[in-house]
């Protein structure tokens, strides 16, 4: 049974994660994955030194925009994800090297997940906000992000920092300050008190 009250929530985004909480929330979900260029996008902002929680918005409310143009009328939801470890930013490793280069990295100290979503009608940014938790893994010895990427395979090329909290990720942790729907990439919260607002949840 479901709280909803309009029709499906269309989601910018390829992410099963994103669309199970939803659902798993109560709402209906259609998926019409932005195809947007995000590198390109992002490059203007962050050479002129925009911290990676505005980069995450900007990145969002794109991808919200370019699907909401092609379906009129419709409510979609544009989500992104960054991580930053001491001024540094990190995106989605591109092979299985580039996610052990990250992990290697992030071993033994405290980074910032920043999860940005933006809801859009048309060319009209209704709502959008960012929500951050702080991560510190553990020390990682070889043998152990050995068995990591073993185990895991191609997948650590998904998301961003090479890992998936809800997966065989939550090992590399020590310690996790955040909402845990904010870590899985979606503040759902202030997402779902909006919806409120709006008469779209009771």
């Amino acid at each position: 049974m479901s709280l909803w009250r309009g029709a499906p929530l269309v989601l910018a985004s390829k992410s099963t994660v994103r669309r199970s909480l939803l659902e798993a929330a109560g709402i209906p979900v259609e998926v019409d994955a932005a195809e947007i260029d995000e590198r390109a996008l992002e490059a203007p902002p962050a050479e002129r030194g925009a911290a990676p929680e505005t980069i995450a918005s900007l990145l969002a409310a794109e991808k919200a925009r370019a699907v909401a143009r092609r379906r009129p009328g419709a409510l979609v939801l544009g989500a992104d994800q960054t991580l930053a470890l001491d001024g540094r930013r990190f995106s989605k490793p591109a092979t299985i090297a580039a996610a052990r280069e990250q992990l290697a990295a992030l071993s033994g100290k405290t980074h910032a997940l920043h999860s940005a979503c933006a809801v859009a009608r048309g060319e009209t940014i209704m709502f959008e906000t960012v929500a951050t938790a702080r991560l510190t893994m553990r020390v990682l010895s070889t043998a152990a992000l050995d068995a990591y990427l073993a185990a895991v395979g191609k997948r650590v090329t998904e998301s961003v920092g090479a890992y998936q909290l809800e997966g065989l990720g939550v090992h590399l942790f020590e310690q996790i300050e955040g909402d845990h729907f904010t870590i899985l990439g979606l503040p759902l919260l202030p997402l779902c008190a909006f919806f409120r607002r709006e008469g779209l949840l009771p």
